[in-house]
């Protein structure tokens, strides 16, 4: 299970790596039209349609009839799981709620002596649909998928929140998930995945209303159908495979390096796990580490073709030099494993989170301090940020111009109009002033 080796000593060194790393982006195009009949079927047969195709790929004795959960399947959830359990996720879900809260934006206004008041009004979308994964069959059900989608969307204001996942093989939803929902509040819970889930998310079927906005992560189908739906609903993110770049000095202990890349590894043979260090002699130990670890892990397998694939670690000169690599790598997750991180921190331009020192692991993020897991990948966080309550409001800007301001600036106005051949603008803005 080896994984590269390279040195980086400056930007002459990037071309290559960044060749190889964006292999990992190539499409897989041969969806494209298989999704787009789905979805065409969604929105013109509605809950058939659903119910088909999860009878062809989830439970064979599926009916329409079945699409909505009753409510008192999700109360009831809460008793068939481990009083522990519950208490972990209120827990958690208290924390990613209070980091949240942080984010909401407020409406602001101004005004001018002649009465003018200019403005910017932030209101919450009505309606949004969460998509929540299946997970090996309803056996990994992903608990914190549907946290983190659900959470920044009731911190917005969202009134109206529907949520879908696959149903197992016996037609029902593994227990967590549903705990989970009625944690959150959650009452409009459906069972159908993958494209159909989302194209009913967004055209609407008998059973679910359509939704202003789809969040939540899936395969390459659900994807697709989020990318193909860019323009009639809003989405989060069309997200790549997951990946971790840390930048770490001797200070470093190379069993929690390996442990930190594996925990991205294991989720997708396309997953990237990078190491950035100073310290050849840390690179080597992790190295080793990487390889003793991989072989005791339950996705083993998964994890090592990963890191054949996508795996590396990277000496570089000095940790300034490496900070300018993680900026060209600009990835969704980003481990600084130094002495002092502060340090640092300020030299990080692009990076979807940041975890801090030794004793901050990618998986506290993914799980319970707070800060959303959403996260763009494939360094897309050059221009883009993690899923937020601003991903579930928009904005409208308010303009409320006295007759003083008309009066002083009409002219003005029309004149740019007509630079631009709009002689109805103009006259709009003159009428007012005669």
């Amino acid at each position: 299970m080896p994984c590269k080796r390279l040195t980086y000593s400056g930007p002459k060194d990037w071309p290559a790596i960044q060749e190889w790393l964006d292999k990992r982006k190539d499409p897989d195009t041969n969806v494209d039209g298989i999704v787009r009949d789905i979805l065409e079927n969604v929105r013109e047969n509605g809950d058939k349609a659903l119910a088909e195709y999860t009878a062809k790929f989830d439970c064979a004795d599926f009916a329409p009839n079945m699409i909505r959960v009753p409510q008192d399947a999700i109360d009831r959830a809460l008793t068939e799981v481990p009083e522990s359990d519950v208490e972990i996720l209120r827990e958690a879900i208290e924390n990613i709620r209070a980091f949240h809260i942080n984010q909401r934006e407020k409406s602001w206004w101004t005004t001018s002596p002649d009465g003018t008041v200019l403005g910017q009004m932030v209101t919450p979308v009505e309606r949004v649909g969460l998509y929540v994964p299946g997970g090996q069959g309803g056996e990994t059900p992903l608990i914190s998928s549907l946290i983190m989608n659900a959470v920044p969307a009731q911190v917005a204001g969202v009134e109206s929140i529907a949520m879908t996942s696959p149903p197992r093989k016996d037609g029902t939803l593994n227990p967590h998930i549903l705990a989970t929902a009625a944690l959150l509040g959650i009452t409009e819970v459906h069972l159908c995945g993958s494209a159909w889930a989302i194209g009913a998310l967004a055209y609407g079927t008998e059973t679910i209303a359509p939704c202003d906005v789809i969040a939540g992560p899936g395969n390459i189908f659900v994807a697709t159908a989020k990318t193909q739906l860019i323009g009639q609903v809003g989405i989060d993110m069309v997200a790549g495979p997951s990946e971790i770049a840390i930048l770490a000095d001797d200070s470093a202990t190379p069993g929690w390096l390996a442990a930190d890349m594996l925990s991205q590894a294991e989720h997708d043979p396309l997953a990237a796990s990078i190491l950035v260090t100073d310290s050849s002699e840390l690179a080597e130990a992790t190295c080793a580490e990487l390889k003793r670890q991989t072989a005791e892990l339950p996705r083993g397998e998964i994890a090592a073709k990963s890191l054949e694939d996508w795996g590396a670690t990277i000496v570089v000169d000095t940790i300034d030099t490496g900070a300018d690599l993680i900026n060209k790598l600009a990835p969704e997750h980003l481990e600084l494993s130094l002495a002092d991180p502060w340090a640092k921190l300020g030299k990080i331009r692009h990076a979807g989170a940041i975890f801090m020192g030794h004793h901050s692991p990618e998986p506290v993020g993914d799980y319970f301090a707070g800060p959303n897991h959403v996260l763009p990948t494939l360094r897309t966080v050059r221009f883009s940020s993690a899923l937020s309550v601003q991903t579930f409001c928009k904005k409208s800007s308010v303009v409320a111009a006295s007759a003083e301001y008309v009066a002083r600036h009409g002219d003005k106005i029309a004149r740019l109009a007509r630079l631009e051949g709009l002689e109805a603008h103009a006259r709009s803005v003159e009428c007012r002033n005669k």
